[in-house]
């Protein structure tokens, strides 16, 4: 199995589209929207600064591209060109194929995490404490994997050409209706109500709250933690249903 992830790795780390969406286009897009702005600015209803806001926003965006955008297609391509068949031939256990996935798009995530920390700080002089940049990184990496268990059941669940559109769709609207390309205080009543049940909303909203000094909201944790047991097991079931049909 450590031969497959360093397979992984190396092809992740060579594939240079995947690495410009995943690891430096989250920090582009931190710049386009808070470069302008003015540091003491600050987002309604949170009390942190536009710049320390979408810096978490984008951080969350960065590892959600990387473990979201990096598992779905690759399965389901693998899939369909025989790979994934080929490995069952093998002494790899079943479960290996996909913590070598996960394992690969996480390490890729990690990067652009640190990015655009560093980004912020250098271009918008967001200062934090120790604790929280330490913080911040840990509760965001180990929180993407939430979207990767989302990505390997997405990738068993549709097929090479199809995968694309679904992953695309629940890309954007996880990260648009989630609030990281913008402030969920700017929605609609009814809309922010929403938002609130997503897991993209809760996963920022860990990053908020470490910036805040405070924990987290029992309902973010729990959001979290409920889709996690969904896009897993869906993962799990969805695999051994593969499993049997080939």
């Amino acid at each position: 199995m450590n031969t497959l992830i360093r397979l992984e790795l190396s092809r992740a780390l060579r594939n240079r589209k995947f690495l410009f969406f995943s690891v430096i286009y989250p920090s582009v897009l931190f710049l386009l929207i808070a470069g302008n702005a003015d540091s003491s600015t600050k987002v309604p209803g949170t009390g942190l600064t536009v710049p320390t806001y979408m810096m978490v926003s984008m951080a969350s965006f960065g590892a959600l591209t990387a473990v979201l955008m990096g598992n779905s297609e690759r399965i389901a391509k693998e899939r369909e060109g025989g790979w994934v068949r080929q490995l069952r031939l093998t002494t790899l256990p079943g479960r290996g194929y996909v913590l070598a996935k996960t394992a690969s798009a996480a390490v890729v995530s990690l990067p652009s995490i640190v990015i655009v920390f560093a980004v912020a700080a250098a271009v918008k002089d967001v200062t934090l404490d120790a604790w929280q940049w330490l913080a911040l990184t840990g509760a965001i990496w180990a929180g993407s994997f939430v979207f990767a268990a989302l990505g390997v059941a997405i990738g068993y669940l549709a097929s090479g050409d199809a995968v694309r559109p679904i992953t695309m769709l629940t890309y954007f609207g996880l990260s648009m209706l989630g609030g990281l390309w913008m402030p969920t205080t700017s929605f609609p009543g009814w809309l922010q109500d929403i938002a609130k049940w997503l897991p993209t909303h809760a996963y920022a909203a860990l990053g908020r709250a470490i910036e805040q000094s405070r924990a987290p909201h029992v309902q973010d944790l729990a959001v979290l933690v409920v889709s996690f047991a969904l896009f897993a097991g869906g993962a799990a079931w969805l695999y051994r249903k593969d499993t049997l049909k080939a």
